[in-house]
């Protein structure tokens, strides 16, 4: 088990990831391609991005094994602004810290000679990562990172729904149920037992796709504290590569439209109906006809359902016009060891 303790000033500081991390989602989803668990979600995604891959999965593998320690430097915080300027921060780790890290790594496992260099800060040994890091984001992660984003942001209005309904407790207590709120101590099942003390530095909560079962925390506890949680799916379904949905063209009509831009940030059907000013049967079923045109997702919460728009409705309400993808800051509340332990 995990156990994480809160101190007041803790709660105050807790933080939930404004983004996906494009290099969480990356690392994560190696654990997803070699293991057969989420058939249902992820099957049809390992048969497609296994025929687009080459050799990056087996150079990648030794520092990313299956179950087990692998180095935080692989995730740095500023994956949450996208690929490039995670790696180019990966690339910027000191030469110490990637020494010791992979020091770590080499007390379980026989690591290639690349790596070892990479341990001694041989600049063509990080290129060699980086590129392979870059191959196999295009291959495994790029062409569903849409759907990525649209299942991310739907868990997030849940999250933030919990947030301001019940404040700190509530969403903690919403997190998945291997998690488990027990003020001051979020406990979590985990493959070795272990103590996370934050002392007043907050936890920064990371929702992820290819997260599954346990959640995922640093293994230094002198860094910032991250705890990467699974997303919540919305339907046991792979992730499509994006395209624009046969069904677009039922988007007709003043009532459709003001449903689409009436659930902005993310809403209940009973809310929808009272901005548009509809029954809520009504309301359910535009946002149905939304859902299956891909512009809209909806997440069960409790007794209740929470609507949130896709990147694509999005963009529909912007004109089509998807320009540079804007970065949040992680959102504050008021007032790494894999699947296995790191």
């Amino acid at each position: 088990m995990l156990r994480v303790h809160f101190t007041g000033l803790d709660l105050a500081r807790l933080r939930l990831a404004g983004d996906p991390d494009v290099l969480w989602e990356t690392v994560l989803s190696l654990h997803r391609l070699r293991d057969k668990q989420g058939e249902s979600i992820f099957g049809d995604w390992r048969s497609e991005t296994r025929t687009r891959l080459n050799s990056e999965t087996r150079l990648l593998a030794p520092l990313v094994p299956p179950r087990g320690y692998f180095p935080d430097f692989l995730t740095p915080p500023e994956g949450v602004l996208g690929l490039e300027s995670g790696v180019q921060a990966l690339r910027a780790t000191p030469p110490a810290r990637v020494h010791q890290e992979l020091g770590r790594l080499s007390t379980v496992r026989t690591l290639p000679a690349w790596i070892r260099s990479l341990a001694e800060g041989d600049a063509r040994a990080f290129g060699k990562l980086i590129g392979a890091l870059h191959a196999y984001h295009e291959a495994a992660i790029a062409p569903y990172w849409a759907h990525i984003q649209a299942q991310i942001e739907a868990d997030r209005a849940v999250r933030g729904r919990a947030l301001l309904d019940g404040g700190a407790d509530a969403l903690l207590s919403s997190l998945p149920p291997t998690m488990r709120w027990n003020a001051p101590v979020l406990e979590a099942d985990y493959p070795v037992d272990r103590d996370l003390y934050l002392n007043g530095r907050g936890l920064l909560l990371v929702p992820s796709f290819f997260c599954r079962g346990n959640p995922v925390a640093l293994q230094n506890p002198e860094l910032t504290p991250v705890l990467v949680y699974p997303a919540r799916h919305t339907s046991e379904s792979a992730p499509p590569v994006q395209e624009a949905p046969r069904s677009l063209g039922r988007l007709v009509g003043q009532t459709r439209s003001a449903v689409l831009g009436s659930i902005g940030g993310g809403c209940t059907t009973s809310e929808l109906a009272r901005r548009v000013g509809v029954s809520a049967a009504s309301a359910s079923q535009h946002a149905g006809v939304l859902r299956e045109a891909g512009l809209v997702l909806t997440l069960r919460h409790g007794s209740a359902v929470m609507h949130t728009l896709t990147p694509l409705g999005a963009a529909l309400l912007r004109g089509g016009h998807r320009g540079p993808q804007s970065r949040r800051a992680p959102s504050s509340l008021p007032g790494h060891s894999a699947s296995a332990s790191r």
